[in-house]
């Protein structure tokens, strides 16, 4: 199984952001979970590579040319791509990946987690989508959530397709015990 994680490039303020990516890299590490992420050595995306890379797992990084110029790119990785763009770095990681996990992280991070799940309500894959809660992190995401629903923009089934966990057990039971939800969401 390969799971591709989206996180900051930046570890943020609680130390337990950087606790909690590192609790993740090594479970997938120890499980052979194959980590697909952007390629990165800083913040949140290091600490995961990292993690996975010390448990004796596998790391597939993809990273832009314009960030791996920066000297940003990660040296120590089973497998990097270097792609042209945002664009293709996304697409390549969706390829790669048999499912989508957000950690803590900023507005990329978002913007990632939004498209996989976009494409999941839309039909263009039927890989799963889960946010990794630390200490609550994505509680006011889901109360925006909710807030579309009531308002008549979001309907809760795409809501609900979005696993929640924070911890790695739980994360890795709910991947693998994932029901394509098929047509259903269409």
């Amino acid at each position: 199984m390969k799971i591709a994680v989206y996180c900051g490039s930046r570890s943020g303020n609680d130390p337990v952001y950087a606790d909690k990516a590192r609790e993740l890299g090594d479970y997938f590490g120890r499980n052979g979970i194959e980590l697909v992420f952007g390629g990165g050595h800083v913040g949140l995306m290091g600490i995961v590579a990292d993690a996975v890379l010390a448990a004796g797992g596998r790391v597939h990084g993809v990273i832009p040319e314009h960030l791996r110029d920066r000297e940003l790119a990660h040296s120590g990785l089973t497998e990097l791509h270097v792609v042209k763009n945002m664009h293709e770095r996304k697409a390549l990681m969706a390829d790669l990946a048999d499912g989508f996990v957000a950690l803590p992280g900023g507005i990329g991070t978002l913007e990632e987690l939004f498209e996989a799940w976009t494409w999941g309500q839309l039909g263009l894959h039927r890989k799963p989508c889960a946010i990794y809660n630390v200490n609550g992190f994505f509680d006011p995401l889901l109360a925006m959530a909710e807030t579309m629903e009531r308002a008549g923009f979001l309907k809760q089934e795409y809501i609900d397709m979005l696993i929640r966990a924070d911890q790695p057990g739980d994360l890795h039971r709910a991947f693998q015990s994932y029901q394509s939800p098929g047509e259903k969401w269409l």
